[in-house]
C-alpha cells in the first residue's frame, strides 16, 4: 500500500522501515487478536486502532499526504485522516476472512 500510495500520489511513510512496523508489528498482531470477533466488531476495533495510527502518523510527520491528492479532491483536505481510517479499518475483517478462506481451501477446515 505504501508503494501504491506513492504511485498514486496519495500518501506515504517517511521511512521505508515503517512498512514493517505498521503492517507486521502493529496490524498483524491486532488482526490475530480480532480473528474470532464478528466482522463488524473487527471493523469497529480496526477503526479505533487505525484512527490512533493515522492521527499519530500525520500529526508526527511520520506519514505524509501529497498535496492535492485524490482523497483530498473527493472528500476535502480536512477529511483525509478520516477517509484513510475508514479504508484501513476494513483490513482487519477482510484480512481475517481471506486467511480463513485460504485455510479452508488448503486444509478443508475452518480456523477457530
Amino acid at each position: 500500500m505504501n508503494e501504491f500510495g506513492k504511485f498514486m500520489e496519495i500518501a506515504c511513510f517517511t521511512y521505508w522501515w515503517q512498512v514493517i512496523t505498521v503492517y507486521l508489528l502493529y496490524m498483524v498482531p491486532l488482526s490475530i487478536w480480532m480473528r474470532n470477533f464478528q466482522w463488524y466488531d473487527q471493523y469497529a476495533y480496526g477503526l479505533f486502532c487505525m484512527g490512533i495510527l493515522e492521527f499519530g502518523g500525520y500529526s508526527l510527520g511520520t506519514s505524509i499526504a501529497f498535496e492535492n491528492n485524490l482523497i483530498d479532491k473527493i472528500f476535502g483536505i480536512r477529511n483525509f485522516s478520516l477517509a484513510m481510517t475508514l479504508f484501513f479499518g476494513f483490513y482487519f475483517p477482510l484480512g481475517n476472512w481471506l486467511v480463513n478462506h485460504v485455510h479452508q481451501l488448503i486444509l478443508k477446515q475452518k480456523i477457530s
